[in-house]
Order: C-alpha cells, then sequence, then structure tokens
C-alpha cells in the first residue's frame, strides 16, 4: 500500500519573504547601495555650499534658501514649481534614486538571474512586490542621508534654524513614505524597458524630475483648471510634503503612496504575465 506525499504550495506571503530575503541580501552587499546612500548626503550639503560662494565678481552669489530647512522641503504645498529651489530639496532623492533602481534591476536582466528566477518562481507579481519594497527602503535610506547631508550643509554655511518641528518631521515621514510609491513606478518603467538599459535610466530620470508634470500643471493652470489634484495624483504629493505639513498631508502621501503601488504593481504583473520577460 503507497502512501501519497502531498506538498503544500508556499502562500504569497512565504514566497514574498523568500523574495525579499534574496534581494535584501543583494542590496547589502553591492557598493550600488552605499554609493547612492553617500551621493544623497553629498548632493545637499554641495548645493547649499555652491549657492554662499563668491561670482566672477568676487560678489556672494545670492542663495536659495534662507533657512536650513528649505533645502529638505518647500516652505508650502506647491501645485505649479516657480523655481529651482521649490524643487531642490529632498525631492532629488526620487531623481537618483530612480537611477539606482534602474541600475539595480536591469543587473536582473544582464546577469541573467530573470531566466533563473521565473524558470522556478513563476509568480510575477511577487517579482514587482519584492522589487518594490527593496527599492523603497533604498530610497527612504537615501531620504535620511539626504537630511543629515542637506541639515550639515545648511549649518555650516549659515542659515537660519527656525522651523515648525512638527511641520519638518510629517515633510520628512512624507518624502520617506512617497518612497513607496516611486518605487514602484520605477520598477514599472524598468519592467516596461527591460531590454534597454540606457532608455530605463533615461526614463527614471526624467520622470524623477517631474518635468512632464510640471508642464502639465502650467497647462492646466493656464486653463483656469483646478490644480490640486494634478499634484496630489500624479506628482506623488511629493511637494505636497512641505515645511507647512500637519497629519493631513501626511495622510494623503500615505493614500497617494499606497494608490501609486497598487497600480503600477498590477500594470507591472500584467505586463510581465503576457510577454516575454527574459
Amino acid at each position: 500500500m503507497t502512501r501519497e506525499l502531498k506538498f503544500e504550495s508556499p502562500t504569497f506571503l512565504q514566497r514574498l519573504k523568500g523574495m525579499l530575503g534574496v534581494d535584501f541580501y543583494r542590496l547589502f552587499h553591492t557598493p550600488l547601495f552605499y554609493i547612492f546612500l553617500g551621493i544623497a548626503a553629498i548632493i545637499p550639503a554641495m548645493v547649499s555650499a555652491m549657492t554662499m560662494m563668491p561670482d566672477q565678481s568676487g560678489n556672494t552669489m545670492e542663495p536659495l534658501y534662507s533657512n536650513v530647512w528649505q533645502i529638505i522641503a518647500a516652505s508650502e504645498s506647491l501645485y505649479v514649481i516657480n523655481g529651482i529651489a521649490d524643487y531642490a530639496n529632498m525631492n532629488m532623492v526620487f531623481i537618483f534614486g530612480g537611477i539606482m533602481v534602474s541600475i539595480f534591476i536591469g543587473h536582473d536582466y544582464k546577469s541573467g538571474y530573470v531566466k533563473q528566477l521565473f524558470t522556478t518562481h513563476a509568480k510575477k507579481q511577487d517579482y514587482m512586490m519584492s522589487k518594490t519594497i527593496v527599492c523603497a527602503f533604498a530610497m527612504a535610506c537615501m531620504c535620511i542621508t539626504y537630511f543629515i547631508g542637506g541639515t550639515v550643509g545648511g549649518l555650516l554655511v549659515g542659515y537660519d534654524t527656525a522651523v515648525n518641528v512638527n511641520s519638518l518631521i510629517l515633510a520628512i515621514l512624507g518624502k520617506m513614505v512617497m518612497s513607496l510609491g516611486w518605487a514602484s513606478l520605477y520598477t514599472f518603467l524598468n519592467v516596461i524597458f527591460r531590454k534597454y538599459f540606457g532608455i530605463s535610466i533615461a526614463s527614471s530620470f526624467f520622470f524623477g524630475t517631474g518635468i512632464l508634470i510640471i508642464g502639465v500643471a502650467a497647462i492646466v493652470e493656464n486653463l483656469s483648471i483646478p490644480t490640486p489634484f494634478l499634484n496630489i495624483f500624479l506628482y506623488g504629493s511629493s511637494v505636497n510634503a512641505s515645511l507647512a505639513s500637519n497629519v493631513g498631508t501626511f495622510l494623503v502621501c500615505i493614500v497617494v503612496s499606497v494608490a501609486w503601488t497598487l497600480i503600477y504593481n498590477f500594470l507591472g504583473t500584467k505586463l510581465l504575465s503576457k510577454s516575454d520577460v527574459y
């Protein structure tokens, strides 16, 4: 008499845990992660220092900021960018963070890891979710090093330090939460351009700068159409998290980030399921 052996399929959480373990191991054991953490710290410090350097005539350049914390977030929630200083803050993390995501995911395809993965692990949504979570963690860490670098740079050049501490904390947390939404967008873009490494990097940089949305916002404003919704959803509420942030602002960031994650993970999973992933 033979006894049949039954093997239970691993649950979604078990599969995701396994993939996260591999992805986090790869993240922590590649110089890429630490290089971009350093970039995130150096960039804001350099921006603060350069705005106080003398020009060719020997006169001190007019600084972009008047306050240490403006390198972290804009003074108020914005719907249309009025100047470079409005966006030259922690939102920059989402620019070079996108490049890091493209390199991280692009290596999966260049190394043949994806082919091996999908030969033994057919769940495409697990791949999308794992990459989103790991890349969101990396960008959230970059937000922390950006905060350190920006703060040190601002203090060294002597900017004013007055701020509503609660609003500052909520602004930082809001941008860190938005890392999840941005990571899902970049993961989706890299699935679309998986066979074209250069284009995937360029697309991540393009969307990270917000050029497209700034242009659309300007057009919408000229048409006298209300822009708050445009900012909240398309812009990811990144500029909505400001030095005037409150609990409501933070909740908006959470809702938008989760919405982005669900949408882009769904679209990415569908794309992977219906096309050649190698």
